[in-house]
């Protein structure tokens, strides 16, 4: 069946029809059909005219309008194109008849983020800085801890009203309430990450994609539009803001760090975009067939710039479908939209997104049946990092994520899941399997990581298998099912040649 996203003409009272992978709906129009309601805060600040959806926003303080500059605290979506949260920041802006600037908080220490991780992000923010300078927006690179930078800034230059992009992890929601306890303007949260917002596609933690598609596919085409252009900003920021050493600051992060950065992939947004037009041009019309063989170079490779958002989901599903042709595109989206922000679900509704505690029962009850089990091998975290497993499959896993900074996708299925089975305990599987990725991936601390590893040691988005040791109903993986699908001593060879 081919992939057809329609919208007509709503004057006209005429229907839509939405066929989206694996299900179909035919919504017929009616003055309030599928009208998503706003938060009621939001609801008053409707602009006329306003060129984006405000069912993204939300408010996270409500206060009273104060006269003074838009300021938008960036976080995780480390873009200037295609940025909704930058987009409502400058239509607010504009509205107060205020100035416009951007501010990132860079922290020393971010949950065991490597010079790797750092190096990527402020190559990108440098670039940043340069393509904001040109549309008349000033860009502040704050060091220390958010709770405690942005309220100062905020009070320092009497800042009238403050926008935040949309994080679903503990950390981010732990800044937004100490923020916001410490300021009094009105703090608005917007959704870029998403094409959906989190909030909005779903009101409570989904069981799996079975459940959370049907509800994306549902309200999709009220989100997944075309963005406008940011403007050049008429009004002036008057403060010195001085020049940003960026030299400095990058070395400061690299001081003592064993980890190097990374070569093969260069950061930054216009090489974000560069790669997704390669992905189109070259690899997606055989993503489909190739997209779980680690012997082939058949993945997108975009996933370090959507976490650090230097590529928009919204703007990669538009181009996309732009060139849809076969099944591949569909298999693509259904990763990018559907998986990806279920991801995103689970996290923002289950504050034990990276702990035992929040696997599903079912998982938790047949892991801790198979706790005391015989484990053929126990492996300590540093033969687990050092690769030094009696598997060469898994070792080879482990040195392409130290080397390249990121595993092929269907590795790091059994990658996580032989540490389960190697491990005295699923708590201990899941806490070394985080530690790891977290510190060698380049898109380490992400919702994705989280659930991955999650869906691979504890059955999150997934249901019972057949029963075995230690396993118990969690899905298995073995060496000679990897063999029946691809070439491993082609993967194992491949991953000891230099990196280009």
């Amino acid at each position: 069946m081919p992939f057809h996203f329609r919208q007509f003409d709503y004057s006209q009272n005429v229907h839509r029809l939405i066929i989206f992978p694996l299900e179909i709906f035919i919504v017929f129009k009616s003055e309030n059909a599928l009208k998503i309601q706003a938060d009621k805060y939001v609801q008053a600040l409707m602009i006329y005219g306003s060129a984006m959806n405000l069912n993204r926003v939300r408010i996270l303080k409500d206060s009273k309008e104060r006269i003074g500059p838009t300021v938008y605290w960036m976080s995780r979506d480390q873009r200037v194109q295609d940025n909704w949260a930058l987009l409502f920041s400058q239509e607010l802006a504009l509205k107060q008849k205020a100035p416009l600037t951007v501010v990132f908080c860079a922290i020393s220490q971010f949950h065991g983020a490597t010079v790797r991780q750092y190096d990527f992000m402020l190559r990108g923010l440098q670039e940043l800085e340069k393509s904001l300078a040109e549309k008349n927006i000033p860009f502040y690179l704050l060091t220390g801890l958010p709770e405690e930078e942005i309220p100062k800034f905020v009070n320092k230059f009497m800042i009238g009203a403050l926008i935040t992009d949309f994080s679903p992890l503990l950390v981010k929601k732990q800044w937004n309430k100490t923020i916001a306890d410490n300021i009094e303007i009105t703090f608005y949260e917007v959704d870029a990450h998403n094409i959906v917002p989190c909030w909005i596609a779903s009101s409570k933690q989904e069981y799996g994609a079975y459940t959370f598609r049907p509800k994306i596919n549902r309200v999709l085409d009220e989100f997944l539009e075309d963005f406008p252009i940011l403007k050049k900003h008429p009004i002036i920021w008057r403060e010195d803001k001085g020049e940003i050493d960026w030299n400095k600051i990058r070395e400061s992060r690299l001081l003592g760090d064993s980890i190097s950065e990374v070569q093969w992939i260069k950061s930054g947004e216009k090489e974000a975009h560069r790669v997704l037009h390669d992905f189109i041009k070259n690899k997606l019309q055989v993503y489909y067939e190739l997209r779980n063989d680690p012997t082939k170079d058949g993945q997108s490779n975009i996933s370090p710039y959507l976490h650090f958002g230097q590529i928009s989901a919204q703007r990669t599903a538009l181009e996309v479908l732009e060139n849809a042709e076969n099944r591949s595109y569909k298999a693509f989206l259904e990763e990018l939209i559907v998986r990806r922000e279920l991801s995103d679900n689970f996290c923002f509704y289950n504050s034990n997104y990276d702990k035992f505690e929040g696997f599903p029962n079912w998982a938790r009850k047949t892991l801790t049946a198979h706790a005391k089990d015989p484990r053929e091998h126990v492996y300590s975290l540093e033969e687990f990092e050092c690769a030094k497993t009696h598997d060469e499959l898994w070792n080879a896993a482990q040195i392409e994520m130290m080397q390249r900074g990121k595993m092929h996708g269907y590795m790091r299925m059994y990658w996580a899941k032989k540490i389960l089975e190697w491990t005295e305990s699923p708590e201990k599987a899941i806490e070394i399997a985080i530690y790891l990725n977290d510190k060698y991936e380049l898109d380490g601390r992400d919702p994705n990581g989280y659930v991955g590893i999650a869906w691979s040691i504890g059955g999150v988005h997934d249901r019972a298998w057949k029963e075995r040791p230690v396993f118990g109903k969690i899905r298995y993986m073995s060496y000679n099912g990897c063999k029946s699908k691809f070439n491993v001593k082609e993967y194992i060879e491949r991953v000891k040649m230099p990196i280009s």
